[in-house]
């Protein structure tokens, strides 16, 4: 997945918990990023895989948006590691 696809996901991701009080509650305070500084925000890398990453924490809400847009819920972690490669084996 490029990292312009990995953006579009996050930001339909920003779009599914803006649109809904709920998750936009629980965002802003897992993230501690207060609702009208997240426009702001939304052009920012780490902002974006902030999104991604509250996703993949949290399988129901993961299913809901992945079927809401149409993804597969592995394109979320792909989409995140797109954004933010995480290389486990980086410790060996």
């Amino acid at each position: 997945m490029t990292p312009e696809h990995a953006s579009n996901v996050a930001i339909s991701g920003l779009q599914f918990i803006a649109g809904d009080e709920t998750q936009l509650s629980r965002f802003a305070a897992l993230t501690g990023i207060e609702p009208p500084k997240i426009r702001a925000m939304a052009d920012s890398l780490v902002f974006l895989t902030a999104i991604l990453d509250f996703f993949m924490g949290d399988e129901a809400t993961l299913l809901a948006f992945a079927a809401s847009y149409g993804l597969d819920p592995a394109d979320i972690a792909k989409a995140r590691n797109a954004l933010d490669p995480i290389d486990f084996n980086d410790g060996d």
